[in-house]
């Protein structure tokens, strides 16, 4: 177990090995530790993605959650998925020879060239002592992606400079914490201002799969709340707060 002190409001550790850095998380919670506190793993046995979906655990990517205690609902607390995801941006501007080649995907995918690179899983519960705690993971591939994804995928330093995980873990922490603490003090706006700038496919056509059906439409705007407003082509709006969404 590796510690550092690099930033004074956060705190760093880095595991050789956990079955998933989320599920840690939320056993420091259980023991009492409430953050701010971003744990890393070297390798992930069972990283997880949203909808229960496996995280491949490819060696030299980054496998990480920031672990906080809000004074939130938890409707307010996945709003940051947006900070995270505005964090990976502000990481991959840094390595990639083009930066205009990435794009932020609703809900919370990053694409580089329209392929994913990162992926996040918030996910939060009352805290025994007040308040909520939230756990933000995040995956990165820095230097490796699956090859049979059924997602198209690729990874940072195909695109760019390497940078290791150490490094990359303390550039999207500080990011991620001056976005939380935009959100704090001037709720979700700036965060939805700055997200659209990046966002993947805003105006064009795509479709949405939820649990019961399938819309198609196009990808029109972002909610003052962070929803997907899906314009139909019969004229009516559609405003999705959960779904896997294709262009």
């Amino acid at each position: 177990m590796r510690l550092s002190s690099s930033f004074p409001s956060l705190r760093f550790e880095t595991l050789a090995e956990v079955d998933s850095t989320n599920a840690e998380a939320k056993r420091r919670v259980e023991a009492g530790e409430y953050g701010p506190l971003w744990i890393r793993a070297d390798r992930q046995s069972a990283g997880r993605g949203r909808r229960g979906r496996a995280w491949s655990g490819l060696e030299g990517n980054l496998f990480t959650t920031g672990l906080y205690r809000l004074s939130a609902s938890p409707a307010e607390a996945a709003q940051l998925s947006f900070a995270a995801a505005l964090a990976v941006a502000d990481l991959a501007d840094g390595v990639l020879d083009d930066p205009s080649c990435l794009g932020l995907k609703w809900p919370n995918d990053v694409l580089v060239q329209g392929r994913k690179i990162a992926g996040i899983l918030l996910e939060s519960g009352q805290a025994p002592t007040g308040g909520l705690w939230l756990a933000v993971g995040i995956g990165v591939n820095l230097a490796a992606h699956p090859e049979d994804s059924e997602r198209s995928a690729t990874h940072l330093s195909a695109h760019g400079r390497a940078i290791d995980g150490d490094t990359a873990l303390r550039q999207l922490a500080a990011s991620f914490d001056q976005w939380r603490l935009r959100w704090a003090e001037r709720g979700f706006a700036p965060l939805r201002d700055a997200w659209l700038r990046r966002a993947y496919g805003l105006g064009g056509t795509c479709q949405v799969r939820l649990d019961k059906e399938t819309l198609e439409g196009v990808f029109a705007d972002l909610t003052p709340e962070g929803a997907l407003r899906l314009d139909l082509p019969d004229g009516h709006r559609r405003y999705i707060t959960a779904g896997d969404v294709f262009f």
